[in-house]
């Protein structure tokens, strides 16, 4: 006897939408991401393509007219709801342009609610296109098939970060002049969370004594190496995820 096939089928492509979904409207797709779907996917009609609108989860759609600019879907019908996201902050200083992407596409991945670059004095940059950003967050949670978008911070200096850091939010501090192990701290912590990482270079001295004085603030360790930027944001955001997200269950 044959197998009836999974339908949506794994391949169907995803793509997060600005409309608020609901069953049976009818949604046409524009700009990119109609030549994704028709150029690089060649959806045609009746193919099928899973949407999602960071607010009510995501669904099953079908693709009614492919033309060469716009791509016509229907919505047939909800899949899952949007997920709860862990309550986990990343802070993370701006690095070089590829370094800090990888971070982006790493931390949205990995589930982290929020990343907020953090400007320091020893960053090599001090701004980020927020557009492109959004971007490259986006396109990584398709591929994962998350139905929740990471919130973008603002770029924000690191004395700003600090005076207006929100009261019982713990801020994780990843120190090269060491503190608890990364593992035993956030094996302990309960409640709201956020992990700060460092530039190329490290937080120099001034700033290390400003972070380690906020009440909010606790360092720990990653360990007996130095990491990169993006290594430390990346492993850091991926042991909390199994300390107390939802890799633990």
């Amino acid at each position: 006897m044959t197998a009836t096939p999974a339908w949506p089928p794994k391949s169907a492509p995803r793509l997060f939408v600005d409309t608020t979904l609901s069953e049976g409207m009818r949604l046409p797709i524009e700009g990119q991401q109609a030549h994704y779907l028709g150029k690089v996917m060649r959806v045609g009609a009746g193919d099928a393509v899973i949407v999602c609108d960071n607010r009510t989860g995501e669904w099953l759609a079908r693709v009614t007219e492919a033309g060469k600019r716009e791509v016509v879907v229907e919505v047939e019908r909800r899949l899952r709801e949007r997920e709860d996201v862990p309550d986990f902050w990343l802070c993370a200083a701006l690095l070089k342009k590829p370094n800090f992407d990888l971070v982006l596409e790493k931390a949205t991945e990995l589930g982290a609610a929020k990343i907020v670059p953090v400007v320091t004095r020893r960053c090599v940059a001090d701004k980020l296109n927020p557009e492109r950003a959004l971007t490259i967050m986006t396109e990584a949670a398709e591929q994962c098939a998350r139905t929740a978008l990471p919130d973008l911070g603002e770029t924000v200096k690191l004395e700003h970060l600090l005076r207006d850091w929100p009261e019982g939010r713990t801020l994780f501090f990843a120190d090269e002049n060491g503190g608890t192990p990364a593992a035993v701290a956030f094996s302990i912590h309960n409640g709201p969370a956020a992990l700060l990482i460092g530039p190329e270079g490290g937080f120099d001295e001034a700033e290390r004594a400003l972070v380690r004085a906020h009440p909010a603030a606790a360092a720990l360790s990653l360990g007996p190496r130095i990491l990169r930027g993006e290594t430390a944001a990346i492993a850091g955001t991926a042991l909390w995820m199994g300390m107390q997200g939802d890799w633990f269950g």
